[in-house]
């Protein structure tokens, strides 16, 4: 699944993966800056009467989260940044074609896809009107966000889990369809915490033409609709860059046998630095 073709002379929203484990109860920089943009840039918080002087409308999708209070936490801490919020209960398949729910998110100015498990989501959501419709208004500039396995179901091709640790091997990932908001990258997330380099290796050496985004938790990647990625958060995103390898093993590798790469490219970057995800270009 690719992403929604161009509009002319409108902008694409912004697209947002989050490490997951987000700041909810300090700063809340990712989650504030999210609500802002949503708002058209506006921050509320320095309105009267906030609440009902937003454009924001965030949409929360709690789908991938089998707790009740997840959507609920979402939307209280969207309006106590003077965001209108919602929630939508998509627990099968069927709640995909609901007319209440597809006449919401158009509605919506923001999109904001909650943790829990990523295979959850793309089995229900994979391939529905929801999914289709998530794809299109992103095209129409709707910004999208997503936190931990909402991280992971932005990129055409979705880590959908797999080992930890820093070697990649034959069997070190698996791979499911994701939402396709952007064909130009991979997503992990909790990466640091969860030490899941060797699996975002893995899923790279399978075809290395999307860049690799290994997110730490309480970080996120703010992808302008010009593609360009700045750092937002308390930890550091892991760029790969597989454009220059000349040497992949995986084609020949024994099961769970260690995979050899030669010629990736590794960035760190923290707060505040950028990458472009077209050119593969790193900056500050």
């Amino acid at each position: 699944m690719c992403p929604a073709d161009n509009i002319e002379n409108v902008d694409r929203g912004w697209v947002i993966p989050i490490g997951g484990a987000e700041d909810k109860e300090k700063d809340m920089s990712i989650l504030r800056r999210f609500s802002t943009l949503c708002d058209g840039g506006r921050d509320n918080n320095n309105d009267d009467n906030n609440a009902d002087n937003s454009a924001a409308n965030i949409l929360v999708i709690p789908t991938a989260s089998e707790l009740e209070d997840t959507g609920p936490r979402y939307v209280e801490i969207f309006e106590s940044m003077g965001a209108k919020s919602s929630y939508s209960a998509i627990n099968e398949r069927e709640d995909c074609f609901n007319e209440e729910i597809i006449a919401r998110l158009e509605k919506a100015t923001g999109i904001f896809i909650t943790g829990g498990n990523q295979l959850r989501l793309s089995t229900i959501l994979g391939g529905t009107p929801v999914a289709k419709l998530i794809r299109s208004l992103n095209a129409k500039g709707v910004h999208v966000a997503g936190t931990s396995a909402g991280a992971a179901i932005v990129s055409e091709h979705m880590i959908a889990g797999g080992a930890t640790g820093p070697t990649p091997t034959e069997n070190g990932v698996n791979m499911a369809p994701g939402l396709g908001l952007s064909n130009k990258i991979i997503v992990d997330q909790h990466f640091r915490q969860r030490d899941r380099i060797g699996r975002l290796l893995t899923a790279l050496s399978y075809n290395p033409f999307a860049s690799g985004l290994g997110i730490d938790e309480d970080t996120a990647a703010f992808i302008s609709p010009k593609g360009i990625l700045e750092v937002v958060g308390s930890g550091a995103i892991t760029v790969v860059d597989p454009s220059e390898l000349t040497h992949s093993s995986m084609h020949k590798a024994r099961r769970e046998e260690s995979i050899t790469l030669i010629g990736m490219k590794l960035h760190i970057l923290g707060a505040g630095s950028k990458y472009d995800i077209n050119s593969r270009t790193a900056f500050v």
